[in-house]
């Protein structure tokens, strides 16, 4: 934040100046963490549910719990971030608080076959995957509206590309710590209905590293006090309703941009969903050539560790495209950047069907990174142009429902989908989940972009 003096020598209001590249990676170094343990999630949470005894068929159900707690929480979230202000500032006692929730749920979560036998421990394993959920969406929706907070309009292409950077870092390491630490002879086998110890120990270190990587961004990035934030981005309309009601008041007056780009989140995040939830058995039987009922043995295991592996090279191409996305954006505009990315992304998930032998996978992960690095920045850069003052934190929040919806569609019908139509054949909802990618790159050309229109007419 910087001030200036006018002609009549009175200052002029405060407003945001550019920050250095260390000092944004500061305050986003937390997203690391975040996605460290979401990537372990990623990675494991189905292949840890189908060893409790869950059927491929219900695996999108167990996973309707990530949507569902973000689309209550985020919001929330978001509108009361708004409103926050303490000591530590106004998002970052939601990273905190979040950061500890989930540290304790990725404790628990691999460790429910000890605690339980049978259904009890699928169902209790269930209900650490919510408590995870819930504690990363806390964490989760304060870090965007921060970008957004502290960057000027034309750093925050920069800010979302160095905060997906830091997510496909933190994605790399958790989607292949499993597999480091089997290399290093950390036990990979287990009975049937418990986690080998690679995953629990990953679990453990997955908890150290998440609230770490917030604690770097609580120490190291300084929040303007309330007087200061409204000098900078103008004072907030005055809300008459209270709570609910008021974000209910919000979402009906979301702007256009944000209504534009909710058809291209959907088909994106439906796509994502089918992803995270059937990668794992559509490889071990497309690909590993395993009964659709073997899910415990060391080949299926083995299986979900290539997973793993194959996630975090996706997430390491999306760190790296993540930085070059500014300057592309600068040339060809942020739809058509995120157009060719999406494609690339479902001719990456189409092209499994298709993959002769499991090291073709990994070209195939080749274009999910640049997709994925494009969806977790493009959106929100084009967003937050777009959001009126005062309601950072309340519509990235909103913002999320076009996330949590499709997933939630999804999980309610993917997994019968997935055993009446595909016959368990979880490969098909891969393909199916590629095609979805195309169409949002389509959808996507049609975005009012209201920062890049009004720097246009700045230039005129």
């Amino acid at each position: 934040m910087v001030t200036a003096s006018n002609n009549t020598g009175k200052a002029n209001p405060p407003v945001l100046r550019s920050l250095s590249v260390s000092q944004i990676i500061n305050m986003s170094f937390g997203f690391l963490g975040i996605q460290f343990g979401f990537a372990l999630q990623n990675g494991n949470a189905s292949a840890i549910l189908q060893n409790f005894g869950a059927h491929v068929e219900e695996l999108s159900w167990f996973w309707l719990v990530a949507p569902l707690t973000g689309m209550i929480v985020q919001p929330i979230i978001g509108h009361y971030s708004d409103k926050t202000w303490n000591r530590m500032g106004r998002r970052k006692p939601y990273f905190l608080i979040g950061a500890l929730i989930c540290c304790i749920a990725l404790i628990l979560l691999p460790n429910s076959g000890f605690f339980m036998v049978g259904k009890s421990a699928l169902f209790l394993g269930a209900a650490f995957l919510m408590l995870m959920d819930a504690s990363i969406n806390v964490s989760m929706e304060p870090f965007r509206a921060l970008v957004a907070d502290l960057l000027p309009d034309k750093q925050r292409t920069l800010g979302f590309s160095i905060q997906t950077a830091l997510i496909g870092l933190g994605a790399v390491l958790g989607s292949w710590l499993p597999s480091i630490l089997a290399y290093f002879g950390i036990s990979s086998s287990a009975p049937a209905g418990m986690v080998a110890d690679n995953v629990i120990y990953s679990f453990y270190i997955g908890a150290l590293v998440f609230i770490g990587a917030i604690l770097v961004t609580i120490f190291k990035t300084r929040e303007d006090p309330p007087e200061i934030y409204e000098q900078i981005h103008g004072k907030a309309d005055v809300d008459k309703k209270g709570g609910l009601m008021n974000i209910l008041d919000d979402f009906k007056k979301m702007p256009k941009t944000m209504r534009q780009l909710g058809l291209v989140q959907f088909l994106s995040w439906f796509a994502l969903f089918s992803m995270w939830v059937f990668t794992t058995p559509a490889i071990a039987h497309h690909i590993y050539k395993l009964p659709i009922e073997d899910t415990s043995s060391d080949t299926f295991r083995a299986a979900g560790n290539y997973v793993g592996f194959i996630f975090g090279i996706y997430n390491g191409v999306s760190a790296i495209y993540a930085l070059l996305l500014p300057s592309i954006a600068a040339r060809f505009g942020r739809k058509r950047t995120h157009a060719f990315s999406l494609i690339c992304g479902g001719i990456g998930l189409i092209s499994m069907y298709f993959a002769p032998d499991k090291e073709f996978l990994i070209f195939s992960m080749v274009g999910v990174g640049l997709a994925w690095a494009s969806i977790l920045a493009m959106p929100y850069a084009i967003l937050a142009g777009s959001i009126p003052s005062g309601k950072m934190g309340v519509y990235m929040g909103i913002f999320n429902f076009f996330i949590t919806f499709p997933q939630i569609v999804n999980g309610i019908f993917g997994g019968p989908i997935v055993k009446h139509v595909y016959q368990n054949n979880a490969i098909y909802a891969i393909f199916l989940a590629g095609i979805f990618l195309i169409l949002a790159a389509v959808a996507s050309l049609y975005v009012q972009d209201a920062t890049a229109i009004r720097m246009q007419k700045t230039k005129t």
